[in-house]
């Protein structure tokens, strides 16, 4: 029989053990100290879920190679904006990295990031064309300044050998290469920020602890329950974070906001191509990202990826959308029929309705078999071989679904930050490229949710201290850019 014990109160209480949390947890236990967190996760250890390296991308969204980031106009212009507020999002993060390095909270970089430059790469007069104009519109960008662009199959060749391995004679292509690029291990580094602040004064880590339910207590505070190996506890903080990736919206509909009134989600699944030949896997160094499919999700976008996982080298290819009902790779088939709602029905329908492209690709993914997915890595591979490959489950993502302010259901790629109108509840929705943008997420939420606290000149000047740049728009500085980036990639280990 299930018992229920004494309540615990806590100053912040963390929802997940993902990088959104653990980047949360540390920056506000940075800003102060005495702070009191208790974190919950419902497996069994850390960044299991969408931060796990084997289910997320690992690409240090800095927008160099993601051709989603830059859409083209009708007019055959390119837009940048994204990529430039993507590219400083980054900057942040590699920012608060170093910082955490030189205070020896995290005690090796190479263990979650390395150099790997990222490309682009595309084929056909029309996807050349663009790629063209995007290089041209890029270099207006003092971050997208080292870029290099080429049309000259030598030289893609020795950017990466293996695109270049049995393609036809004459074919018509061309890439992009930047060598600041990165990989990150988002597992491990969320492993490390924990394995710090677990050891730190006031804050407890608990693994196996499913939040069940969450509401308001009389004082503004909010009540949650907990179920730990069959037993409730009963937990009340004043201000609660829900990083529980696809589990979040469920969790935020219990805790019955207004804000999340309306949403609701399209869970997308994915699998990769792993390969299993070392001598193929040590030819290539490069994350090399192509145009996604007509429907295809952001997070579908094909690339060829030079992953570090464990210490050893991992070639990837993918990743190929397929469809579950499930918000979780570890969760219920019943999650998204769950999350409908009254008040979101609506809205999702109307999505699916206007999304027929994206359902006819998740229809086409799911029925593709092993040798149709290596057809489509023979586009960026051309001599690739069927036995030097095996399928390996990425993780899940649950697209955001709003309503329009017409009123009508759109589905939203990216992640959105729900919070209460008092600041004490927030909670993360969304996907790519949440991770890599962590930092500069946190802290709007940061901003957003202690607004006092984060005008105070004790706040400010910490906020400072960590992300030296903040305060600053990096877009609007090329010397502050350069000065941080050589900063970064000494403290980092990264190359220049």
């Amino acid at each position: 029989m299930a018992t229920t014990t004494n309540k615990t109160e806590a100053d912040i209480v963390l929802v997940g053990a993902g990088i959104m949390s653990a980047t949360l947890g540390l920056l506000l236990k940075e800003l102060q100290p005495d702070l009191t967190i208790e974190i919950y996760e419902r497996l069994g250890s850390a960044a299991t879920e969408s931060s796990d390296a084997w289910n997320n991308a690992g690409t240090g969204h800095s927008a160099f190679c993601e051709l989603n980031y830059t859409p083209q106009a009708k007019d055959g212009s390119v837009d940048i904006s994204k990529a430039i507020s993507i590219c400083e999002s980054f900057d942040n993060s590699r920012q608060f990295w170093s910082y955490l390095v030189e205070k020896g909270i995290l005690k090796n970089p190479s263990h979650f990031i390395k150099s790997v430059p990222h490309m682009s790469f595309v084929w056909g007069d029309e996807n050349i064309s663009f790629l063209k104009k995007r290089y041209e519109a890029m270099q207006q960008s003092h971050f997208f300044k080292k870029m290099e662009y080429s049309e000259n199959p030598t030289q893609i060749k020795e950017w990466a050998p293996l695109l270049m391995d049995g393609r036809k004679d004459g074919e018509k292509i061309a890439a992009t290469h930047m060598s600041l690029g990165t990989d990150v291990n988002f597992g491990a580094l969320t492993r490390s920020l924990f394995d710090d602040l677990k050891n730190r004064e006031g804050v407890r880590l608990h693994f196996n602890a499913d939040v069940t339910s969450i509401d308001r207590a009389a004082d503004k505070s909010w009540d949650l329950e907990v179920d730990v190996d069959g037993n409730t506890t009963k937990v009340n903080g004043k201000f609660v974070f829900v990083g529980a990736g696809g589990g979040s919206l469920h969790l935020l509909q219990k805790a019955d906001i207004p804000e999340i009134k309306g949403f609701g989600g399209f869970p997308v699944g994915g699998q990769w191509l792993r390969c299993t030949n070392p001598e193929i896997i040590k030819q290539h160094h490069a994350k090399v990202y192509g145009k996604a499919a007509v429907g295809a999700p952001p997070m579908s976008v094909p690339h060829l990826d030079t992953r570090s996982i464990d210490g050893e080298q991992a070639l990837l290819f993918g990743p190929y959308a397929g469809f579950s009902t499930k918000f979780l790779k570890n969760g219920s088939y019943f999650d998204l029929f769950s999350s409908i709602k009254a008040d979101n029905i609506s809205s999702m329908l109307g999505v699916g309705m206007s999304n027929m492209d994206l359902t006819k690709y998740l229809i086409t993914e799911v029925l593709k078999s092993q040798e149709a997915k290596v057809e489509s890595l023979r586009e960026f591979f051309p001599n690739a071989k069927s036995s030097d490959w095996k399928i390996e489950v990425a993780g899940q993502r649950v697209q955001v679904i709003k309503k329009d302010k017409d009123g009508k259901g759109i589905l939203q790629f990216g992640t959105e930050v729900i919070s209460t109108a008092d600041g004490s509840l927030s909670g993360l929705l969304g996907a790519s490229p949440g991770a890599s943008t962590t930092v500069t997420i946190m802290l709007n939420l940061i901003n957003r949710c202690f607004p006092e606290k984060a005008k105070s000149p004790e706040w400010q000047a910490k906020f400072k201290e960590m992300i030296p740049s903040y305060g600053t728009k990096l877009r609007d500085n090329a010397a502050l850019t350069e000065e941080m980036t050589i900063k970064t990639s000494k403290v980092l280990g990264l190359d220049m």
